[in-house]
C-alpha cells in the first residue's frame, strides 16, 4: 500500500486535534477561532485528496 495514504490521514487526525485544542481552558483560547480554522480546512483538503486517489485506484489509473 501506498505510505503516503497513511501520511494523508495522520494529516486528517492533526486536523481533528487542532480542532479539540481550544477546548481547555489554557492560553491558546484565544486562538481558537485559528485553530478550528486551520483545521477545518486541513480535514476537508486532506479528505479530498484521499477520495481523489481512491477513485484513481479503482479507476487502475
Amino acid at each position: 500500500m501506498d505510505k503516503i495514504i497513511f501520511l494523508f490521514v495522520a494529516c486528517i487526525f492533526a486536523g481533528f486535534a487542532l480542532l479539540l485544542v481550544s477546548a481547555y481552558d489554557t492560553f491558546l483560547t484565544s486562538l481558537h477561532s485559528i485553530f478550528n480554522l486551520v483545521g477545518v480546512v486541513t480535514i476537508i483538503i486532506f479528505s479530498f485528496v484521499l477520495i481523489f486517489k481512491g477513485i484513481l485506484a479503482l479507476l487502475g489509473k
